[in-house]
């Protein structure tokens, strides 16, 4: 492995740097983690999740550990999904967490009509079993990386497709009132 070059270890690191001030500011405003909580960290492999993981490990340990990260993956069992590398990179990092396969794509597959989309279903479920993994295993927080593009995405749709002012919040509580979910990465 090649050893990286001063200008980019200097990139990397004003841009940890940003990515820390602004998630730990988001967590001290919205107030999204305390004391205590067990956090489970919603990884799908994409970088937004990376990177929401990798900055929380980073809080979790200027915080003298003072709440815990759990990193969970859903595998839906679409076709081609290798999680090896991803077994390794938490492995290596020292993260706790599963990887729980759990076949939604074939219900989905079996439940749409070919040319629709599947979003909504396929959110639904996967939603299912995040909470459900949550309230079985005790985690008090369900951390999710929507960064403030989600945030303002889903505000432009919103406007545009339903005529209402609305956008995923840093802090939900689910309709069920039995998780909390957060978006760290909000700012």
């Amino acid at each position: 492995m090649q050893p990286v070059s001063e200008p980019i270890q200097v990139f990397r690191s004003k841009i940890e740097k940003k990515l820390l001030h602004c998630t730990g500011k988001a967590v001290a405003d919205y107030n999204l983690i305390q004391a205590g909580d067990r956090v489970m960290v919603c990884l799908s492999g994409g970088k937004d999740s990376f990177t929401l993981l990798s900055i929380l490990k980073l809080l979790r340990q200027r915080s003298g550990n003072k709440f815990e990260i759990f990193s969970f993956t859903l595998d839906q069992a679409q076709p081609g999904w290798d999680d090896n590398a991803l077994r390794d990179f938490l492995k290596k990092e020292g993260i706790q967490h599963e990887i729980l396969t759990r076949d939604t794509y074939s219900i989905v597959k079996e439940k749409i009509p070919e040319g629709q989309t599947y979003c909504s279903l396929c959110s639904r479920l996967r939603r299912g079993i995040i909470y459900r993994y949550a309230e079985e295993h005790g985690f008090n927080k369900i951390a999710l990386g929507h960064h403030r593009d989600d945030l303002i995405r889903t505000l432009l749709m919103s406007i545009m497709y339903n005529g209402e002012i609305r956008s995923m919040p840093p802090k939900l509580l689910s309709d069920n009132k039995k998780h909390i979910l957060i978006r760290p990465l909000v700012l």
